[in-house]
């Protein structure tokens, strides 16, 4: 077998900000382009191994919807040496997990085992996304796992209406379509097209392979190098066009018990300096029990019993927005209440104490996570993908701290701009119930 080389790998090696994070996180980049990042962690008995590829819904042709979630469903089919049993069979034989998920920009296919089953997880791993077969067979019968899984997310009125929502409002744009595509996609699809789009897509130096737990990084990159040295091509990424916001009121008329809706506006992309502020603005908004949307809609009125805001970013752009689920005689109030208080954000920002309090509720949240090797992976990766580079706890903490109100104001009146919100209303609804202040 060929032996690709290795560039001198970095090191970043810190306990962060005093709190007990310890953090050892290393980067190499293999020759053919593929890039490894880990993150050893004390104390903990498994490895969660991610393999992700930048490609996602946005990157399709508009008549192939779907195909990057189709691709993810057939590389778990079988390779000549696995078929798809043995490929679970072999994590699970072990304790551990393998999945993947489709993202709008990424893909990702991961493993949890114990630290002493790296190797077994790499195997799979490499053999799935080096080897898989693309049978005819295979890709009939898991066509019809997708339709399923199409028509189940319809089924779920919290999951369609962002789908719906996206749709509406960034309209024939890449990011806007539902990352698993439509049923009339998904039947347009067929191997031939997996097979060019996977060659094009699927380049080693579109690869990031992610690990966190018990592990050595040298190590890593050892079994790393010897299993995906075979992965070749390059892949220069296309500029793509930003999409057209479409504001207004946009309802899709269900008989169900309630009316789901997702009320949205711009928001920033991954990289914005301002993404703190804006993790700040949207938790004391809607981020938890706390916040100002479940206090004011459910505990103080009753008029919902989910609601949350929530921030969607992207590579170049992104949307802010803010989810309820209510009965349809109560639309109309849950809309104008949660227009007042975007509209309060934007006047006069957070007071004092909420400020300080939201702040904690972040960056106290931070260790919790990181208490799971799944959340490590994730993260070093998305740094690795999205900055190109590790983005320490310490830096996000005291980005975090930094946020001043007067830093919520200008990012709240920049995103909460009535003139371009959007407002999708799925259930008994009609656009009457809904009105926007000027």
């Amino acid at each position: 077998m060929v032996r690709s080389a290795t560039v001198a790998p970095s090191k970043i090696r810190r306990t962060e900000g005093g709190r007990g994070l310890s953090s050892d996180v290393r980067f190499t980049r293999l020759n053919n382009g593929v890039r490894i990042v880990s993150e050893a962690v004390r104390d903990v008995a498994s490895v969660t191994v991610g393999v992700w590829v930048e490609n996602g819904s946005r990157h399709e042709p508009e008549g192939s919807r779907g195909v990057s979630h189709f691709i993810e469903h057939m590389f778990f089919k079988g390779t000549p040496s696995r078929t798809a049993r043995l490929i679970a069979e072999e994590i699970e034989s072990v304790g551990g997990s393998v999945n993947a998920f489709t993202g709008k920009e990424h893909t990702c296919y991961h493993t949890r085992t114990p630290a002493t089953e790296l190797e077994r997880s790499l195997d799979v791993l490499a053999d799935m996304l080096l080897n898989s077969t693309f049978a005819d067979a295979d890709i009939e019968l898991e066509r019809e796992v997708i339709l399923q899984e199409i028509y189940d997310a319809e089924d779920v009125p919290e999951d369609s209406v962002h789908d719906y929502f996206l749709e509406s409002y960034w309209p024939g744009h890449g990011l806007g379509w539902a990352i698993a595509g439509t049923a009339e996609s998904v039947m347009g699809i067929g191997s031939s097209e997996m097979l060019r789009f996977r060659a094009e897509r699927y380049c080693p130096d579109r690869v990031v392979i992610a690990a966190s737990g018990a592990l050595d990084h040298d190590g890593l990159v050892e079994l790393c190098r010897d299993r995906f040295t075979a992965l070749q091509g390059s892949y220069e990424p296309a500029r793509y066009d930003l999409p057209d916001v479409s504001p207004g009121v946009f309802v899709r008329n269900r008989e169900i018990e309630q009316v789901h809706a997702v009320i949205g506006f711009p928001g920033i992309a991954t990289a914005d300096p301002r993404r703190y502020t804006a993790d700040v603005m949207i938790a004391a908004l809607g981020g938890g029990m706390s916040s100002r949307l479940f206090q004011q809609i459910r505990e103080e009125r009753g008029k919902a019993y989910s609601i949350y805001a929530f921030q969607s970013c992207f590579e170049e752009i992104g949307y802010t927005g803010i989810y309820a689920a209510t009965g349809s005689e109560s639309v109309g109030e849950v809309v104008d209440l949660t227009l007042k208080s975007v509209g309060e954000l934007a006047a006069n920002g957070l007071d004092a104490a909420e400020l300080d309090r939201t702040k904690g509720q972040i960056n106290g949240g931070i260790p919790l996570s990181l208490e799971s090797t799944e959340n490590r992976m994730y993260r070093i990766a998305r740094n690795r993908l999205c900055f190109d580079r590790e983005v320490s706890v310490d830096e996000v903490i005291r980005g975090v701290e930094d946020v001043t109100n007067e830093d919520i104001i200008e990012l709240a009146r920049e995103i909460f701009s009535f003139d371009r919100v959007g407002i999708a209303l799925l259930g008994n609804a009609d656009a009457r119930m809904v009105s926007v202040p000027a």
